[in-house]
């Protein structure tokens, strides 16, 4: 059986600001990789059918695994829909993220629903990575003093 990771984050920037971080691959450099990982992007084509690649590595061992999927849906601003497959066979199936953004009084409310994890990631972990980088997701879309 697999699981499923749903969270709810308002962050303080414009729906346009978060969602291009979702979709600018130096962005998600900085704040997808759970802690204690880098990101590679490998391959990023933001729009229906595209597909992306990328790869977390674990700083301390060097170890890490490469995943990939394909856009399925883009709304400029208010959601995204794409499906993620591991590269290694001990990590079946497909999962599928929608992160969907609104605009509300004081920023954006993001939702973020990854269904079909793998059985052998735990559920719980996944939820702490979500968690974890949305946080810094959050310094990097806050406003800024312009120069």
């Amino acid at each position: 059986m697999s699981g499923t990771v749903r969270l709810l984050r308002v962050f303080t920037s414009p729906p346009e600001r978060v969602y291009r971080a979702f979709l600018d691959p130096a962005a998600l450099c900085k704040w997808l990789p759970p802690d204690g990982f880098t990101c590679t992007v490998h391959e990023l084509d933001a729009r229906v059918g595209g597909r992306y690649r990328m790869s977390f590595t674990n700083f301390s061992t060097g170890n890490g695994h490469s995943f990939g999927g394909t856009y399925l849906e883009l709304v400029p601003n208010e959601r995204i829909v794409h499906d993620d497959r591991f590269d290694d066979p001990n990590l079946p199936g497909t999962m599928v993220t929608t992160i969907t953004f609104r605009a509300v009084s004081c920023g954006t409310e993001v939702q973020v629903v990854q269904e079909g994890i793998p059985e052998v990631i735990p559920v719980e972990q996944c939820h702490l990575g979500w968690q974890e980088s949305l946080t810094l997701l959050e310094r990097l879309v806050e406003p800024t003093i312009p120069d």
